[in-house]
């Protein structure tokens, strides 16, 4: 376990590794129980829009020492309700989650419907704000890019800027996340759009949190930039916020080593 302060927390450098070039409830944090394989905790990682287990598999791989981990994703689902049900319907009593841009307003979702179930939280390229003025209008223009290309026009449009600069021009590397977004159904997107239009508010359960919370941003992630995770510790003044270089909102794909890295520390902290 690593007791140390990685760079990169508020106020510091941020965060790189060479390696990653691959794919209100006062819960006391003693009662933690193990409900996984061989006793691990168990470690729910959420999906965000468009994404599968693509997203989180690397983190997952280098986490599986430590965590009985499980990917969740949310094809199909309507309301940010819905996908924490999905979560919550084979939930041991305790558990860590860690959820990526949307999948991180379904974590607090979860902890809004379940607060002594959670254990731990983490909070990963992601906002807490509520839907804005001009949200539903450039939503719908790539639905209806969508519906009239499919959804190989929208992995060539809406994917490469939600990437950092070392990676949005490298096929091989973008590859996986590509057919990752053309897996998808056009009436799968247009049922996780909106339950994004139609989420709940997101502040109140962030406020409410006394478990270990952290923020994970990325420096050149212009869809959920490091800014706006430092404004959500005026939520949570005890959260611990990480920010890493060199990558963009889809961070545990472009940065996995970087990434199981703080979450392994905010795991066995």
């Amino acid at each position: 376990m690593s007791s140390g302060h990685h760079p990169g927390e508020s106020g510091g450098r941020g965060l790189n590794d060479a390696e990653d070039q691959g794919p209100t409830a006062d819960l006391d944090p003693g009662s933690r129980r193990d409900d996984g394989k061989k006793g691990r905790p168990v470690l729910y990682l959420l999906c965000g829009l468009l994404s599968d287990a693509t997203a989180w598999q690397g983190v997952a791989d280098r986490l599986s020492d430590v965590a009985d981990v499980r990917i969740v994703d949310f094809p199909g689902c309507r309301s940010i309700g819905e996908m924490a049900e999905r979560v919550l319907a084979d939930a041991p009593p305790r558990f860590a989650v860690a959820g990526h841009s949307m999948g991180a307003r379904v974590a607090l979702e979860v902890f809004a419907r379940a607060p002594q179930q959670v254990d731990r939280i983490a909070l990963v390229n992601t906002g807490v704000h509520p839907v804005t003025a001009a949200e539903p209008a450039g939503r719908q223009r790539l639905l209806d890019l969508a519906a009239a290309e499919g959804m190989e026009a929208i992995a060539a449009d809406w994917l490469p800027p939600m990437l950092g600069d070392a990676f949005r021009t490298d096929p091989a590397f973008i590859g996986p996340l590509t057919a990752m977004v053309e897996g998808q159904s056009l009436e799968s997107y247009q049922a996780q759009i909106a339950a994004m239009l139609s989420r709940p508010d997101s502040i109140a359960p962030l406020a409410a949190l006394r478990v270990p919370v952290l923020l994970i941003s990325a420096e050149q992630d212009g869809w959920s930039p490091p800014a706006q995770h430092e404004a959500m510790l005026e939520h949570v003044p005890h959260a611990r916020h990480v920010t890493v270089a060199n990558s963009g909102h889809f961070m545990p794909y472009e940065r996995p080593q970087t990434t199981a890295d703080i979450l392994r520390d905010w795991l066995t902290d």
